[in-house]
């Protein structure tokens, strides 16, 4: 009998990968009209059945049906004309595009003559970003916005389709609250229409905000699935790793040695000013503002990406001037980034060409390659990390974006810093891998590094840092020690509301 209340079934979908099951015979449904979430910790499946259901990826068998009736979905254009559009994970953007024809891509609306027509095309755009409140100029090209910019107009396509099953894999991962309060009014207007969302999410707060059903995965297959009502937060977790989380932060107390990093009066017109800060070996810590308070920008400046105006930084007591990336490296001074897939990773190379690419210079001597050098230098940091993957030759591409943040940091590890820059680390990766990086600091701090966080999570922030710097419209507004920490006075910092007198 035909359930006409279901919208998407996949029936036994399995897909392999070489060394991998990514998917076992996998079964899930979602009603017409509602919001289905899954969860499940990177590279349980979930995004691997995602791009089966968006046809970037063939199944090795099972089938799809949309209204009950199997479809056979060969690429992301044929499910686009069946009803089907999705929000990726990884930003997928290609930088030097317009914003309008990033809307437009594969979209292109046609005038008589079988050309691109371009007025339609601003048009559209306008009327489009009109419709949402959102103040960009068509012309804008992406890679002068920022993450939550770009995630925000990923977001805009996806709906401006009118899809019938509309996926968004991790839609808040960069995005402000206000941005997630848009996006969730947004998501009851396709529901009311009587569209499908499947949302793909690892912040639990969202999960039990706006999920009518869950459905949990783990190492490739269907743990469990039910209504909104027969969860509570612990089981999804538990389901989810497989054991219970004891303690959310793996924070030790840590004796800290001498102040290793200085920065005094750091600025750079229109995007920072001011801004002095220090840190001691062995000790974590953290930058929280809003959205545009500046602190990537500033943290960009000291690792040498961006150029700063004025300001000192020292080193172990000794002035530098960061002129470039390699003069940080130099330095002892590293940094993984917030977009990890723009300036973290190389996508078409393998995790060994990624993990040794930053030390090239201690593998090649004398003329040639020492090969056997560094896979021993790769497997050793790589194992550190805990890296899940295959083998070493595998594309970093293939990895969860938990795998893919673990290959960044032994990248930097195999640099031996002292110093080492975190901007959103845990940014788009589940519970059990965030622990996993929590626990990664902690050993790093107890090794003497010194840790520089920058996070949207005031959770995270507050359960890692010793101290926590708070930034507003470009400036630090204040210094909280452990002790002092509450999310109220941070947030008070960050909208500006409260200033310290002296901030040291």
């Amino acid at each position: 009998m035909i359930n006409t209340d279901i919208k998407l079934r996949v029936s036994h979908i399995n897909k392999s990968f070489p060394g991998v099951k990514a998917l076992n015979e996998v079964n899930f449904a979602v009603r017409k009209g509602t919001v289905h979430v899954l969860c499940g910790e990177n590279g349980a499946g979930k995004s691997t059945l995602m791009k089966v259901i968006n046809g970037i990826y063939r199944p090795d068998s099972g089938e799809i049906l949309i209204d009950e009736k199997p479809v056979e979905i060969k690429n992301p254009i044929q499910a686009r004309s069946l009803g089907i559009s999705m929000i990726f994970q990884e930003l997928n953007y290609i930088p030097e595009m317009t914003i309008e024809e990033s809307l437009c891509v594969g979209n292109w609306p046609r005038d008589g003559y079988g050309r691109i027509d371009w007025k339609e095309i601003r048009k559209r755009t306008k009327e489009l970003l009109l419709k949402e409140n959102l103040n960009y100029d068509p012309e804008t090209r992406l890679k002068e916005l920022t993450v939550s910019d770009i995630q925000m107009l990923e977001i805009l396509k996806a709906i401006s389709y009118n899809s019938d099953i509309i996926i968004m894999d991790e839609p808040t991962s960069a995005i402000t609250n206000k941005e997630v309060e848009v996006l969730f009014k947004k998501i009851n207007e396709i529901k009311a229409r009587g569209a499908s969302i499947i949302y793909i999410s690892h912040k639990m707060d969202e999960i039990f905000r706006i999920a009518d059903e869950i459905t949990v995965f783990r190492d490739g297959c269907v743990v469990d699935s039910r209504p909104i009502e027969e969860y509570d937060l612990e089981t999804v977790i538990s389901q989810m790793v497989g054991r219970k989380l004891e303690n959310n932060f793996p924070k030790e107390e840590i004796k800290l040695g001498e102040e290793i990093l200085t920065v005094r009066g750091l600025t750079r017109k229109d995007k920072f000013e001011d801004v002095s800060f220090h840190v001691r070996e062995g000790e974590i810590i953290g930058f929280a503002g809003l959205m545009g308070a500046g602190r990537t920008e500033v943290m960009r400046g000291l690792f040498g990406l961006d150029p700063y105006e004025s300001g000192e930084i020292y080193i172990k007591n000794n002035k530098t001037v960061m002129k470039n990336v390699k003069s940080s490296i130099d330095k002892k001074m590293v940094m993984l980034s917030e977009d990890r897939r723009r300036f973290g990773i190389i996508p078409v190379r393998s995790i060994k060409e990624n993990v040794a690419l930053a030390s090239l210079k201690k593998f090649i001597y004398k003329g040639r390659l020492h090969e056997e050098e560094e896979n021993r230098a790769v497997e050793e940091f790589c194992r550190k990390m805990n890296v899940k993957a295959p083998d070493y030759e595998t594309k970093i591409e293939s990895l969860s974006g938990g795998n893919q943040q673990k290959v960044i940091l032994a990248k930097w590890m195999v640099t031996d810093p002292d110093i080492l820059i975190v901007d959103e680390p845990t940014r788009g990766i589940d519970v059990g891998a965030k622990y996993e990086i929590y626990k990664l600091m902690t050993e790093l701090a107890k090794q003497k590094k010194a840790l520089v966080m920058v996070s949207s999570e005031l959770p995270e922030l507050i359960g890692m840092c010793d101290r926590i710097y708070v930034m507003a419209k470009g400036k630090v507004t204040g210094m909280l020690t452990r002790d002092e920490f509450t999310q109220e006075d941070i947030m008070a910092y960050a909208t500006g509301t409260k200033i310290q007198k002296e901030v040291k």
